[in-house]
């Protein structure tokens, strides 16, 4: 039975990842080492990540991303600002902020996660946290370089602007030594409200 890595994710627009590109050259311009910065072309917002799924369950799992995206009409969330996980004195992930209609973002993951786990994938055990994973930071790296990378961080503002949500995507992630590489391998639209 064929193996397929899978996560469930917003695409987001060009110019977005266009915009986390100029913020990614601006703060490797901060000539910080041990941070494996992503490839802005590869960054989407995660509801879920699903592991190896077998190939013959791909159905199934796009019919629960429908159900549960039924009640929900498209939405715009706003992307902007710079955090990090787990604090700006230990540096492990550098993550970009999403805000907006989060209430209707965190109503889609629910009821995506709700549905998932009839078909026995297991909920994430940690609150859902909507943003964008720019870089992680290496083990290797000292205190002192994490502390530093923290104080960049606090001193960069970014925004990118808004993203209009209208779709959801199965998305395929194959690893090579040059990085994962995503592919889409279903997309369920958002309900548009009918007038009338």
């Amino acid at each position: 039975m064929e193996q397929i890595r899978a996560f469930i994710a917003i695409e987001l627009p060009d110019e977005v990842k266009l915009a986390l590109g100029r913020l990614e050259a601006r703060l490797k311009a901060g000539k910080q080492s041990g941070v494996k910065w992503v490839d802005p072309n590869s960054i989407h917002l995660t509801l879920q990540f699903l592991g190896d799924i077998p190939a013959d369950s791909i159905g199934e799992i796009t019919a629960a991303i429908e159900e549960a995206s039924r009640a929900v009409s498209p939405f715009h969330l706003e992307v902007k600002d710079l955090g990090v996980f787990p604090n700006l004195k230990r540096v492990q992930v550098v993550w970009v902020g999403i805000s907006g209609e989060i209430d209707k973002l965190g109503q889609l993951q629910k009821g995506i996660e709700s549905n998932l786990e009839q078909l026995g994938f297991a909920p994430e055990t940690r609150p859902f946290t909507p943003h964008l994973t720019l870089g992680r930071v290496q083990r290797q790296v000292s205190s002192e370089e994490q502390q530093r990378l923290g104080q960049l961080i606090a001193g960069t503002r970014f925004e990118a602007g808004a993203i209009e949500v209208t779709a959801i995507n199965l998305m395929r992630s194959e690893l090579t030594r040059a990085g994962a590489i995503h592919s889409l391998i279903n997309l369920v639209k958002l309900p548009t409200l009918a007038n009338g």
